[in-house]
């Protein structure tokens, strides 16, 4: 697929069909967002593959979604700050891990679409409640929440700002 086409494809979809996800392309999704950029090829985070409906109702919980229970497949992405801390010091802590964390969410999305899934970004949750859920060690923060299925809906676009409102040329002044 073009990348402009799957650029197109992808939207947020809150409603999955009760259907499973095989392990080839749960597997192709991981690898694709293994593959992503990070500072200092660190790779400074982790990926919880969440299916068990306990997990899933409380991550639901914690992010006051219940879309993610209906989502065949959840993927949480933990930025690994020591890791990241070691070599970038407070920059790694505070920015680099979650860049990490977040360019490997953004690429599994991507993956998903491109694999014929839909998927949608959580961002808003409580983290304890997100680690609890996952029993997730001490020093790992919660970044995404990606939920992935088979879409049950069909959403209208929304409207995107025009490019005039979001780019600036050389400088703000």
């Amino acid at each position: 697929m073009e990348f402009s086409d799957l650029i197109d494809q992808r939207q947020s979809i809150r409603a999955y069909e009760k259907s499973m996800i095989d392990e080839s392309t749960i597997e192709k999704i991981l690898q694709i967002a293994r593959m992503a950029p990070s500072a200092g090829d660190l790779q400074s985070y982790r990926v919880v593959l969440v299916r068990s409906p306990a997990s899933k109702a409380a991550l639901s919980d914690a992010a006051g979604q219940f879309f993610i229970t209906q989502a065949a497949l959840v993927l949480v992405f933990f930025a690994d700050v020591e890791r990241s801390a070691a070599k970038y010091y407070d920059r790694g802590r505070a920015l680099f891990s979650l860049q990490d964390a977040t360019i490997a969410a953004a690429y599994a999305q991507l993956a998903a679409t491109d694999l014929g899934l839909a998927s949608c970004w959580v961002g808003a949750f409580n983290d304890e409640k997100v680690r609890r859920a996952v029993a997730a060690p001490a020093g790992l923060k919660p970044v995404a929440i990606l939920a992935i299925g088979k879409a049950a809906e069909s959403p209208a676009r929304p409207a995107r700002r025009g490019m005039e409102e979001l780019i600036v040329h050389d400088r703000f002044d």
